[in-house]
């Protein structure tokens, strides 16, 4: 690949778009493009990411790594470098053609019944949290056509994961939620696997940025258990997708000194209390105040609200969660 493609790629990805949309803030700024901040790449406890924006370059004084947007797309994802340019090209084309996806499925939700009846059945009631949300609904079937009359190719949807390579829709009969660079499904029937991602990571924490400042936030698994603490009012909530985080979810929780209470699954086979247990040490170790909140037997939070469950009830089990 010559410099000159390469330097093209570097100019529409702006390095300091690129750490923005993965969650890297600034701590300060040196001057007017120059800025300082904790390090992505490692576990910081001060500031020492440098990023100038005018060059495009970066520099650790911690780790001592450096380079452009592609050196940090190697560096971040652990890939070699013709794997980072494929995902800085993909970053640069799926914002768009996601956005687009998740109006599509997000104008089908009112028109089916079956959709509005299972968010029902999960507690999901308030037309401010689907529009909060921006709940959709896939009904399978009519994705590729929308998307080709938007003018995307259709090597593209194939690429992304929204439709397969015969060209029928990925997502079929699924509650659709969309995530920083992904979609997550949920299957509203019992004949196929429940959960389903784009073959993307699933990023960072759930609307984290709207969280990050909270000096207490509630951490739990899913996405309905955020719904129907969102919906109860616990405005301090986020979500994992999953007991288990990845490397950027678990730095974002360490990013400031907060009480995080653990709200997973309470499992008949204890899976998630031992989820729980486990990053309640880690979090621990990197100066958090973790605290795990016990659900009864066999109830996540979600279920805790459907089965008659309130705000009140919930907050008490935040007051008498340990640490």
């Amino acid at each position: 690949m010559n410099r000159q493609v390469l330097d093209e790629l570097k100019r529409q990805i702006p390095l300091l778009d690129y750490l923005q949309a993965h969650d890297w803030r600034s701590a300060r700024p040196l001057s007017r493009d120059r800025w300082l901040g904790l390090c992505p790449l490692h576990q910081d406890h001060k500031p020492s990411f440098l990023v100038d924006a005018n060059k495009g370059l970066f520099y650790c004084y911690g780790c001592g790594r450096g380079g452009d947007v592609i050196r940090f797309a190697e560096l971040y994802h652990q890939v070699r470098f013709p794997q980072a340019l494929a995902l800085l090209r993909r970053w640069r084309g799926l914002g768009a053609l996601l956005c687009d996806a998740a109006s599509f499925y997000h104008l089908q939700l009112h028109r089916h019944g079956e959709a509005v009846a299972y968010l029902h059945q999960r507690g999901v009631q308030s037309a401010e949290l689907v529009e909060h949300m921006r709940i959709g609904y896939a009904p399978g079937g009519c994705l590729r056509g929308w998307l080709t009359d938007l003018s995307y190719a259709p090597a593209a949807l194939h690429q992304a994961g929204l439709v397969t390579r015969a060209g029928y829709d990925t997502y079929i009969r699924r509650i659709v939620f969309p995530l920083e660079g992904n979609l997550y499904g949920r299957s509203i029937s019992d004949t196929a696997p429940p959960h389903r991602f784009l073959p993307t990571g699933k990023g960072g924490l759930y609307y984290w940025e709207q969280v990050r400042r909270c000096p207490e936030i509630i951490l739990v698994e899913g996405l309905f258990d955020y719904a129907v603490l969102w919906q109860a009012g616990f405005r301090n909530v986020t979500c994992s997708l999953g007991s288990h985080l990845n490397a950027l979810q678990f730095r974002q929780l360490c990013d400031h000194r907060r009480t995080v209470y653990i709200a997973f699954d309470a499992d008949p086979n204890n899976g998630g209390q031992r989820a729980a247990q486990i990053l309640a040490q880690r979090l621990g170790a990197h100066g958090s105040k973790p605290v795990t909140v016990s659900l009864p037997v066999g109830h996540d939070p979600n279920s805790f609200f459907v089965q008659g469950g309130d705000a009140r009830q919930f907050q008490a089990l935040l007051e008498a969660a340990l640490p």
